[in-house]
């Protein structure tokens, strides 16, 4: 491996302070006292004297001699610390001040920091050190950005790198930690409100023999020892409701579904939905519920329901309007769509320049005017409800109008939030519902659902009557920390790996 010349140097470092008997990399626990923001937030000048111990990243120091400012990041923000060669410097380690601290520290290296708190002249509250520990060596620079007169330059801000380096990115990037921590907020208060209504976290497999649950084309692999096809889930849907079969009253997963789809500024071929299934209940409940979960979680994460979303301002108060699709599809592009064969709308979008194929049915048309045409509409929360029963193959049909069924999408921002039905447990009707999949599937549309045989036998000893709803909980987290695209909401979003990093670019091993 080629270094530069600065990574060079740091190993040069390395090799010094093992040679001083430092070890850059020590094993020993070290009990850290205090975070910086804490320090920071509780201090009084009564305090000064306290006793502390902090460790985290040099970022920054001003050598003034015999004495130096430095600071410290730790997990929770920066503080400053004062560093005195007369009270670092030891008999064991004389030099800790002149060679270790001067010269082979650098920027990026964890250090440990035992003293006391207290206000500098300037009014700062900080740490007087009394004792330095190297605690991991840094052996690349990080990108520090640096800024003159209101210009940032070397500024870590590349999407590509800041992706595939996300360590780098939370390290140098003020504001990044904050959001992964608010995705956290979000989850822990989606939980608490579904704890609340004594409702269970189950487990659902992840390998699947059949993937069913949504329309969407799957990942496939294959189990050596059985000698079969396993496909990573596309959704939990058919596997918590058999928990409902079972006897729960409400059961909910956070699970990691796959698609094997396009990516784009809001989708990601893994990514993270919530869904629950509750029993005697119907998709009119389920709004309800729905809309005060988000205003409550809207208030836990950020102590307001509204958030701004680009030029969008949001407000998540309940409750939320409520439109039918046909009635959207009418008001967006003056037709009725109702009562309509797969001919007409195969016409209606001819006659409003919407692509579309020979595979696709009556549903898939329908939806395809409706994304075009409406979705993007919806800034503010609205669940779109009553959809086509050929949209919807898992939804009991409407107790009104067999035409349509009892499901509703929420949109928000001009996107789908979140997907809800009054649940299908009619197991001859969801048998006949799979078998048109099966011919859609046949016509060439590889996101039809597969015939799940086991699951109609579920229901065929009875499902209480039940509603069900799912939620992207990447979108969510998207929209109440006011990100733009779901790369910024993920730790690690999918890449195209570097050359480096692929196996088959990798040297050969010696014979």
């Amino acid at each position: 491996m080629e270094l530069n010349e600065q990574e060079a140097i740091r190993r040069n470092s390395l090799v010094q302070l093992r040679s001083m008997g430092i070890e850059p990399y020590p094993a020993a626990e070290y009990k850290v006292t205090h975070y910086s923001t804490d320090i920071k937030a509780d201090f009084k000048d009564e305090d000064t004297g306290t006793p502390a111990v902090i460790a985290g990243r040099l970022m920054s120091r001003r050598i003034m001699g015999k004495a130096s400012f430095i600071e410290i990041q730790d997990s929770k923000g920066r503080i400053q610390v004062y560093v005195s060669r007369d009270d670092i410097n030891t008999p064991e380690q004389p030099e800790m001040y002149n060679v270790v601290f001067k010269k082979l520290l650098d920027i990026g290296d964890f250090i440990g920091i035992k003293g006391f708190i207290f206000r500098t002249q300037m009014g700062e509250i900080s740490i007087h050190a009394q004792e330095l520990t190297v605690l991991s060596k840094s052996l690349r620079p990080l990108p520090i950005v640096k800024y003159k007169d209101g210009v940032a330059y070397d500024a870590f801000d590349d999407p590509e790198q800041r992706y595939r380096q996300r360590y780098v990115d939370l390290v140098v990037n003020d504001g990044v930690k904050e959001t992964f921590r608010k995705r956290t907020r979000i989850y822990q208060s989606m939980r608490e409100y579904f704890n609340s209504y004594g409702y269970m976290e189950v487990e659902t497999p992840i390998l699947q023999s059949i993937p069913g649950g949504a329309a969407a084309r799957p990942f496939i692999t294959h189990h050596n020892a059985l000698d079969i096809p396993l496909y990573l889930r596309i959704a939990d849907e058919l596997y918590l409701k058999r928990l409902i079969v079972g006897g729960f009253e409400g059961v909910y997963e956070f699970s990691k579904n796959f698609r094997n789809e396009g990516m784009d500024r809001t989708h990601n071929p893994e990514f993270t939905c919530m869904e629950i299934y509750v029993s005697y209940k119907d998709y009119n409940w389920m709004m309800d519920f729905t809309e005060r979960m988000l205003e409550k979680i809207s208030l836990d994460v950020n102590g307001t329901t509204r958030v701004q979303v680009g030029e969008n301002l949001i407000d998540f108060k309940a409750p939320y309007k409520r439109v039918t699709m046909i009635d959207s599809i009418r008001e967006f592009t003056g037709i009725d769509i109702s009562g309509m064969d797969e001919a007409q709308l195969r016409d209606v979008c001819k006659q409003l320049h919407i692509e579309v194929d020979e595979t696709m049915g009556k549903g898939k048309l329908i939806d395809e005017i409706f994304g075009e045409k409406c979705e993007g509409n919806y800034i503010q929360p609205t669940f779109i409800i009553d959809y086509p029963v050929e949209m919807s193959p898992l939804t009991k049909k409407h107790r009104s109008n067999p035409a349509l069924t009892e499901r509703f999408e929420l949109m928000v921002n001009g996107k789908e939030l979140a997907n809800a039905y009054s649940e299908l447990n009619d197991p001859i009707d969801q048998l006949e519902r799979f078998q048109e999949q099966l011919r859609l599937s046949e016509k060439g549309d590889d996101e039809a659902m597969f015939i799940d045989m086991d699951f109609v036998r579920a229901l065929e000893y009875g499902m209480p009557p039940t509603s069900g709803m799912g939620i992207g909980m990447d979108r969510l987290v998207m929209l109440l920390t006011g990100q733009q695209t779901i790369q910024e909401v993920l730790f690690f979003p999918q890449m195209k790996p570097e050359k480096s990093n692929r196996k088959e670019d990798a040297p050969e091993e010696n014979n």
